[in-house]
């Protein structure tokens, strides 16, 4: 397993649980974390005895979006290079968030404190949101005068409508866990003590089905509001088709035969 300056990563019984550890900056994003953070997801996702992912900060908040020293820095680089600059980090912050969405098995933020501008679009980006009644999460872009970079603009409005997505990217405003629950930024909310327990243990509940079924729906379900029916029941039949092929679904079906004949013979 690689180590990290910024990252903390560990595994047990088939879950990794990857923290953000910039504790004394509550794990805002610089460069060099941003970098860390794609080789671990990228190993993450390439380990095949890694079922689930879990992914929360340390201290006390879970992400405060980009280190703001780094916006300085681009501030202060010579005018013609600015674009460019910044283009070129917007392609890891992109690789980050895609690598995160596209995560061939269960993902779910275990969001312990305040998730801001990137930590709440990066929270989003998991397949689930477990967040502490502490938490909180706020799309405060706009108050440095940018736009959610991090995928906000995509992941917002598919959870809470796209006139409440606007009306929390406008404002920046923060959303305190209560009311996360109830727009559906979070799926559920947990005490602090608890939190990274319950989501360790909800991401080994969801990870127990076939590897192969569960990387397979996942990709067809991230797309399915971009698709049309008949392009969801197309690639769900090729899907299937791979399926049918898997070692998960031959000792499946291997086992469930292998029992009703044993149930047969015992009611002879």
């Amino acid at each position: 397993m690689p180590t990290f300056d910024f990252i903390d990563l560990r595994t047990q019984d088939g879950v990794a649980t990857l923290t953000l550890n910039r504790p004394d900056k509550r794990n805002a994003f610089t460069d060099a974390m941003r970098a860390e953070f794609v080789a671990a997801l990228q190993w993450v996702a390439g380990e095949r005895a890694v079922r689930a992912l879990v992914l929360t900060g340390a201290g006390k908040g879970f992400c405060a979006g980009g280190d703001v020293a780094g916006m300085q820095q681009r501030m202060e680089a010579p005018a013609g290079e600015v674009a460019f600059n910044g283009w070129s980090r917007q392609q890891t912050v992109h690789q980050a968030v895609s690598l995160l969405f596209h995560m061939p098995k269960p993902t779910i933020a275990a969001v312990n404190g305040a998730a801001a501008g990137l930590g709440a679009d990066t929270a989003l980006a998991c397949d689930f949101v477990l967040a502490s009644e502490e938490a909180s999460f706020a799309w405060s872009y706009i108050a440095r005068g940018l736009i959610p970079d991090g995928g906000g603009m995509y992941f917002l409005p598919r959870r809470v409508g796209l006139a409440r997505a606007k009306e929390l990217i406008y404002s920046g405003r923060k959303v305190d866990a209560g009311e996360a629950l109830a727009l559906g930024v979070a799926d559920r909310l947990a005490p602090p003590a608890t939190l990274l327990a319950e989501a360790q243990a909800w991401a080994a509940s969801l990870s127990q089905g076939s590897a192969t079924a569960l990387a397979l729906g996942k990709s067809i379900l991230n797309q399915s509001f971009e698709l049309s029916a008949e392009q969801v029941f197309a690639m769900g039949s090729q899907a299937q088709g791979i399926c049918y092929t898997s070692s998960e679904h031959r000792e499946s079906v291997t086992a469930f035969l292998a029992r009703m004949a044993q149930a047969r013979e015992a009611r002879q």
